[in-house]
């Protein structure tokens, strides 16, 4: 499914993505017990949810071996921008200065994260990007 028509992930959705883009592929045990390391969620709860979420188009299922293994369809970063772009439009009126601004003030970014940032300034500042 192409990146524009994926579904927008539910928070529930997107903590099972995170843990599959740090493992990657995997069956719903392994997902289950890692999640399982930070909150309690059942068993059955994750296997459905991540059933509706291939259906969604979210995960590609590999149905290959008996324990079914699981993949995002889509990459970490895209999905990230497309939930940033999401809220860019819909909370910041497309102002990337508001975001932005809301961002540093609301969390406190460290010293790497900051010259990251000027980093990133400079290089559209002069068309690298």
């Amino acid at each position: 499914m192409p990146e524009a028509e994926l579904p927008r992930p539910t928070d529930a959705e997107l903590e099972i993505l995170k843990v599959l883009w740090r493992r990657g592929p995997s069956t719903v045990r392994e997902v289950f017990e890692t999640l399982g390391e930070n909150k309690v969620t059942g068993y059955t709860t994750v296997l459905k949810t991540m059933q509706i979420m291939a259906e969604k188009g979210l995960v590609v299922r590999d149905e290959s071996e008996r324990a079914h293994r699981y993949e995002p369809a889509a990459p970490e970063d895209e999905t990230q921008r497309r939930l940033v772009g999401d809220l860019l439009r819909k909370a910041f009126d497309g102002s990337a200065k508001k975001l932005v601004l809301q961002a540093l003030s609301t969390e406190r970014a460290s010293a790497d994260e900051l010259d990251e940032i000027r980093h990133l300034l400079d290089e559209l500042e002069r068309g690298e990007r």
